[in-house]
């Protein structure tokens, strides 16, 4: 089946074609990971505390999102989306009593000035990407130490990825002081690719490796099938939890003419079907079309006491969508 959602905008209407997936990894117990997937909020939380717990926080953070986006459906506001991150947070503190908390980053569909809009968030160190007119980048900044040496001109990007301190996040929601989100607005591109990834991905791939598979898949599931076994191949420490989300004009793609006939396997590549690698699963709450999906999978947090680190939560998970 093809997992898509067709969002009607003021100036025209857009597809959003998406794959995604989460693998415990080879070295933990246990997938902390969770994601959300619907029509228009695509998110994915790292859970820290160990013993569980960090699976908990995730869940709780993940499935608050689902349900508050099922609310209000096509009609999510910027405002709205800070107030769900903040329910989530509260949420988190008051279930797991502090000694649990969970990174998210994700981007969503929003409605702003009569135009639509990806609202990028971010806390702790799970990422945003974006692939949009022949450019692409990291939007999302990371919550920890190392990010900070990076900005002070201690580190070079490829010194933080090795760094012994690589751990420490520096936000997080449902436990510390610190668990303000940063927030990033981008206009919504006919051909735009957006990632998000935990850091089970990005401890292991660099930015380039990344840039390579995302280019060289059509179908977003394909492409994240890739990034998962690259980065078991590259040891696969942590949990691994990927979506990839395209965007395509439908009115676009209805005046473009055919020069070619489609080969007769060409409705199976432009599929794409959502799969758990082996091993422990994450968690995906929902996943049908049109209702809020949700998949578990500043103080200093150091991820690897508790099972707490990106570096410390192997997760293997299930890949479901969902269509607005």
């Amino acid at each position: 089946m093809t997992l898509e959602t067709t969002i009607d905008a003021p100036q025209r209407p857009f597809r959003l074609n998406y794959g995604f997936g989460s693998h415990r990894g080879l070295r933990r117990q246990l997938n902390e990971d969770s994601l959300v997937v619907t029509g228009n909020l695509f998110a994915v939380a790292d859970g820290m505390g160990g013993h569980e717990a960090g699976e908990v926080a995730s869940r709780i953070c993940v499935e608050t999102l689902a349900s508050g986006v099922k609310q209000v459906r096509d009609d999510l506001t910027a405002e709205q989306l800070q107030q769900l991150m903040v329910a989530s947070d509260d949420a988190i503190r008051r279930i797991a009593e502090s000694r649990a908390g969970t990174t998210l980053a994700g981007v969503a569909i929003v409605r702003e000035r009569q135009g639509l809009y990806w609202m990028v968030f971010n806390v702790g160190d799970s990422r945003v990407y974006r692939m949009s007119e022949g450019e692409f980048s990291q939007v999302s900044v990371d919550h920890s130490e190392v990010q900070e040496m990076v900005d002070e001109g201690y580190l070079s990007r490829e010194e933080a990825r090795h760094h012994p301190r690589r751990h420490v996040i520096t936000r997080a929601l449902g436990t510390g002081e610190a668990s303000a989100a940063d927030f990033w607005m981008l206009p919504v591109h006919d051909g735009d690719r957006l990632m998000v990834c935990s850091d089970g991905l990005t401890s292991e791939v660099d930015d380039e490796e990344i840039l390579q598979e995302l280019s060289a898949h059509h179908a977003p599931q394909d492409a994240v099938d890739a990034l998962i076994r690259d980065a078991l191949r590259s040891g696969g420490r942590d949990n691994i939890t990927i979506i990839v989300v395209d965007v395509e004009d439908t009115e676009a793609e209805e005046n473009r003419v055919i020069t070619s006939p489609r080969s007769a396997d060409s409705e199976e590549q432009q599929t794409t079907r959502p799969r758990f690698g082996d091993g422990g699963a994450g968690t995906l709450v929902g996943g049908v079309p049109g209702d809020g999906g949700a998949t578990t999978g500043d103080a200093a947090v150091d991820r690897r006491g508790g099972g707490r680190g990106p570096q410390d939560s192997d997760r293997h998970g299930d890949r479901q969508g969902e269509r607005a």
